[in-house]
């Protein structure tokens, strides 16, 4: 186990070549073997570059105006329930519809219910045990994965079909060839596909749901929040015209509470790593087989770096954190490349959530629960209210 920045540096950047990514085998069938992260060398490169690119910031900031669609539907939907929500299961729904739409773009609904109905029984069989019982969770979620290939068969076929050029992700991935000339294979897209909605979905929920109680627990920060977007708000004709790239870029407050929120926070708390080679290490011996976890929570909760590390202050990113030491979204070529998709929904879901809605946490539990990722207990549970019909 690592805790130091030179040594998550050492193992996921300079030395990388060492390493290699190690994970479950359960975990590698159910996502699908040919998944992004489960590689290195070559396959990992090229593949990564096309990932990169469809994820970009001058590929995302084209999603805005849907993005805002997604989260407006959302946020209507939790003010019309008069139920107490799982913030966390309905941030998980929000993400997914953010995931759907830079894969596919405008999906049919018919392909998007589908792909949601067997996605959320692989979610649910992931971490389960792996057994092949019927009936089992894992099971349950081994049949959903090969579901999920048929139709996502259906959609490839459909879009060949047609000769649609797309300037999404599935776009990209079926026009991708190698330097031979060669072409991907369906389940090499298929497995990719289903990589990026499992990456893209709970890190990114968990993330959101833990800005808002971090605003909600801090009503001073929240006003100040509310000034900055409201200011956003009114010079968008009082919120009827739409969000631009470049007023996303003006929201410097909130993107501090974002950083601070992946700090505190720290959804991914470690990576796995296993040495493919005897390595040694400042007078250690890493053997080779040896699984290796650099610690990023460790890190971004050491007072050597962040000074009262479990106080919540956005402030401490006026300045840039020394180097290696705030590593949110992993380090080195396994970094997550949709890092700039996940903050950019994060902004403008809670541009609209401050300007137009009121919300407030249900009962005064505030522990944390694992599922992997670590979220408020009981996934936040909250009441949402449009502006206009506050409770008093």
């Amino acid at each position: 186990m690592l805790a130091s920045p030179e040594a998550a540096r050492f193992v996921l950047v300079t030395h990388a070549h060492l390493f290699k990514p190690t994970y479950p085998k359960s975990k590698e069938m159910m996502i699908g073997p040919w998944a992004l992260f489960f590689h290195q060398g070559e396959y990992h490169t090229r593949l990564r570059k096309l990932v990169q690119y469809s994820l970009a910031p001058d590929t995302i900031r084209k999603l805005i105006p849907d993005i805002e669609l997604i989260a407006l539907s959302a946020l209507d939907s939790w003010a019309a329930s008069v139920q107490v929500i799982n913030t966390f299961y309905e941030m998980k729904k929000f993400s997914f519809d953010v995931g759907i739409l830079s894969i596919f773009g405008h999906l049919d609904g018919g392909y998007k219910e589908k792909l949601e109905e067997n996605y959320r029984i692989v979610d649910k069989g992931y971490n389960s045990f792996p057994t092949k019982i019927p009936g089992s969770a894992h099971h349950k979620a081994l049949q959903a994965r090969k579901r999920l290939n048929q139709i996502l068969s259906e959609i490839i076929r459909e879009r060949k079909e047609k000769r649609l050029v797309e300037k999404d992700l599935l776009g990209h991935l079926l026009n991708f060839k190698d330097e031979k000339g060669e072409t991907l294979t369906e389940d090499q897209i298929a497995d990719n596909i289903i990589g990026i909605l499992f990456a893209a979905q709970d890190t990114t929920a968990s993330f959101i749901t833990w800005i808002l109680k971090f605003l909600h627990d801090d009503p001073k920060l929240l006003e100040a929040v509310k000034a900055e977007q409201k200011a956003i708000y009114e010079s968008n004709n009082g919120g009827k015209e739409r969000l631009t790239w470049a007023q996303t870029r003006k929201m410097t407050l909130t993107y501090r509470v974002l950083l601070e929120g992946l700090r505190m926070a720290s959804i991914i708390s470690f990576t796995f790593r296993e040495a493919v080679v005897d390595v040694e290490y400042k007078g250690y011996l890493i053997p080779k087989g040896w699984k290796v976890m650099p610690l990023f929570r460790n890190i971004h909760h050491n007072p050597e770096f962040f000074s009262d590390p479990h106080d919540f202050d956005p402030s401490r990113f006026e300045v840039a954190p020394k180097p290696n030491t705030f590593m949110p979204f992993g380090n080195g070529v396994h970094a997550c490349p949709g890092n700039e998709l996940a903050k950019l929904e994060a902004l403008i879901l809670i541009h609209h959530l401050v300007t137009k809605f009121r919300w407030e946490v249900v009962g005064s539990e505030s522990g944390i629960q694992y599922g992997p990722f670590p979220v408020p207990q009981q996934g936040l549970p909250a009441r949402f209210w449009k502006q206009s019909s506050c409770p008093s």
